[in-house]
């Protein structure tokens, strides 16, 4: 078995979620939960089936996300996966109705952050060990970064 990380691709400005699933139907129900979670977002979402065709389908609003969703599940190359990058709105506002996708088994990560998928390859098949996302840590947060962290969010409306 060898392990590698793959980066994932995505637009300055778009945020992701990338996790784990079963089942063809789920790019379209995933489609559906993003449209009604916010009927204006733009975004593209792929799913790499590991059986039968074992294609990796996509969909979206924006063509040219949806071709990217589906070109990164093909270069991480890991059965039942799926990608949604999307363009204005946030995984805080779909990330609820995404996990409610009854295919959906778990979310490795939600973010704008530069991401990194470990990935074990063995034969003809792939398993996602877990991703990198962000950076470490340097430090804990002081009255400074409290202030900071606080006035940030209200910033975004979602504290008052």
């Amino acid at each position: 078995m060898d392990i590698e990380s793959v980066k994932l691709e995505f637009p300055e400005g778009t945020n992701i979620i990338f996790g784990q699933s079963h089942f063809v139907k789920t790019i379209e129900d995933l489609h559906e939960a993003m449209v009604n979670s916010v009927p204006s977002a733009k975004f593209g979402a792929a799913f790499s089936e590991a059986s039968i065709q074992r294609l990796v389908r996509f969909s979206g609003t924006d063509a040219g996300l949806a071709k990217l969703a589906a070109e990164n599940l093909l270069r991480v190359g890991c059965g039942h996966c799926f990608l949604i990058i999307m363009r204005d709105c946030y995984p805080i506002n779909v990330l609820g109705a995404i996990k409610n996708v009854c295919e959906v088994v778990n979310i490795f990560c939600a973010t704008a952050n530069p991401v990194e998928v470990v990935v074990a390859r063995k034969e003809n098949a792939g398993a996602v060990l877990g991703v990198f996302d962000g950076l470490s840590p340097v430090g804990i947060e002081d009255e400074n970064g409290i202030k900071w962290r606080k006035e940030w969010i209200r910033n975004f409306g979602y504290k008052l």
